[in-house]
């Protein structure tokens, strides 16, 4: 998704409040996603920012707590994009659709360095095993699924298996798209794969 900011984080998820934190949060969406997780410094951050060493130590624990906040930061992103999408949605069909324009409205987004493709699955790929961070890049993509099959629910009352197993489906679907779009720099792949999903659903 797009660079995160502080304001997508949710107060009471914070550690401390005040502007540091949001040009810390900020200055490691910039570098985490143009850069990669493991090739950007503490120092590195913190000379953006403007912010010395000991500021950052005093909002996050450690380098991993403030990749877990760049994170969960770039999930309430997504979930903003998606909520204005569904807000003019008028059906099951448009609310489901409404998923797939969120991810391209994602792609569109203007970047330092051009589109990478999904922040949290490209972070993901640089963390280890039993990190914090791959979990909560787990819970936005069982989120993302489980929201495709709520909607579905709503199209196909009363066929809940029917509506999880298409709700995969088009996750698969999504996942593939975001990973060749990232690959090749826009979000073309995002719209046919919206366009897919549309001829999917009228087909249900």
């Amino acid at each position: 998704m797009a660079e995160a900011s502080a304001t997508g984080q949710q107060p009471g998820k914070r550690r401390r409040a005040g502007p540091a934190r949001g040009r810390i949060l900020d200055a490691a969406a910039r570098r985490f996603y143009a850069d990669g997780v493991a090739a950007t410094g503490i120092d590195t951050i913190t000379a953006e920012a403007g912010v010395a060493k000991m500021s950052l130590y005093n909002n996050f624990a450690s380098k991993a707590d403030l990749v877990r906040a760049y994170l969960q930061a770039r999930h309430e992103e997504w979930i903003g994009l998606y909520q204005r999408r569904l807000a003019d949605a008028q059906s099951p069909r448009e609310s489901v659709l409404a998923v797939f324009d969120a991810y391209a409205d994602h792609a569109d987004l203007a970047y330092e360095h051009g589109f990478r493709g999904c922040g949290l699955l490209n972070a993901a790929a640089e963390l280890p095993a039993g990190h914090e961070g791959r979990a909560v890049v787990r819970r936005h993509k069982e989120e993302v699924e489980s929201l495709l099959a709520a909607h579905l629910q709503e199209l196909l009352p009363g066929q809940d298996e029917r509506a999880r197993a298409t709700a995969e489906h088009l996750a698969f679907l999504l996942e593939g798209a975001i990973v060749r779009a990232g690959l090749e720099g826009d979000g073309a792949r995002m719209r046919s794969a919206r366009a897919m999903a549309a001829r999917l659903v009228d087909g249900l």
